[in-house]
């Protein structure tokens, strides 16, 4: 039985260059057929590692436009604990991919090696996340674009790389504009938003949020009143107002990666209740009422 099913596979390889070879009759490669081949000759099984292996690195060679035989081969070599190889073997058919004028088909491809590669190296994930992202983007296909850059977003955040975290949801949010899908806006304001206390960078977080005043439908809205509350809060050193923003269901249940960020977030210098009252008692008669007020509250539920 192994014997033959040896015997069936070198049958699919030979079909497979067959497809390849050129003639005065034939004057390209049928690679599609090809691919197809080799995908039959490495279909998984045990007593045909080694052919498996060539099988699916020569569909790589043959370029074939069809994913399958791509994704397939990623998976193999993903068996063999070799993903390095596979990514190189999909970057490789993606710009070959390009110079034969499919670009579409080279951006899905970079995405499905994005996908391969995630547990393993979020960093080259999120390369390969952008690279398929700039791919759509230049074919002029935003709504592709603009959630591929959410992917590589969201790991940078998770990174915590939030400078280029920054920078992405700026361009997430462009692109989102210029589709007018103004509720993603809207969304990625409040990202923005929580990436940039995070960062230690009030103004840039307030900006963003005064930029998109000129959003239609913002001003007012829940993402937008529930900013403002949040902002206020942490220039005002409020950490309950900060708390019962970043735990709301607004925020909580943004995409894990922000409502992480939104439930981590601190006010710098806090670590109690409101500031703003104790703060604005200057002089000697100030002092002590607030010292009070802040013993009362620590034994207001009593000592045990």
């Amino acid at each position: 039985m192994a014997a033959q099913k040896i015997n069936e596979a070198h049958e699919h390889i030979a079909k497979a260059e067959k497809c390849l070879k050129t003639s005065l009759t034939k004057w390209k490669p049928d690679f599609d057929s090809a691919a197809s081949e080799y995908a039959k000759a490495g279909k998984p099984d045990p007593t045909l590692f080694t052919q498996r292996s060539t099988a699916f690195c020569k569909s790589f060679t043959a370029l074939s436009v069809n994913l399958l035989a791509i994704e397939q081969a990623g998976m193999m070599m993903k068996e063999q604990k070799k993903m390095p190889e596979a990514i190189q073997y999909i970057e490789k058919a993606c710009m070959m991919y390009m110079e034969n004028g499919t670009p579409d088909t080279a951006a899905m491809a970079l995405d499905r090696a994005g996908k391969l590669i995630e547990p393993l190296n979020l960093e080259k994930a999120v390369d390969l996340y952008q690279k398929a992202a700039g791919v759509f983007e230049n074919e002029d296909r935003l709504r592709q674009a603009v959630e591929l850059l959410g992917k590589a977003s969201r790991l940078l955040v998770r990174l915590k790389r939030l400078d280029e975290a920054a920078v992405a949801l700026q361009k997430e949010k462009n692109m989102y504009k210029e589709i007018e899908n103004f509720p993603m806006c809207f969304k990625k304001t409040t990202a923005q938003v929580l990436v940039h206390l995070h960062r230690g960078d009030f103004v840039a977080a307030d900006k963003c949020v005064r930029e998109s005043y000129s959003l239609p439908g913002y001003s007012g809205s829940e993402d937008c009143v529930a900013m403002e509350t949040l902002l206020q809060g942490y220039d005002e050193q409020d950490e309950d107002q900060v708390y019962r923003v970043c735990n709301s269901p607004l925020l909580k249940y943004m995409d894990n990666d922000y409502a992480k960020l939104a439930i981590s977030l601190r006010v710098p210098g806090g670590g109690g209740k409101k500031k703003k009252a104790a703060a604005s008692q200057g002089g000697a008669g100030g002092a002590p009422a607030a010292a009070k007020d802040e013993e009362e509250d620590e034994y207001e539920g009593g000592l045990c």
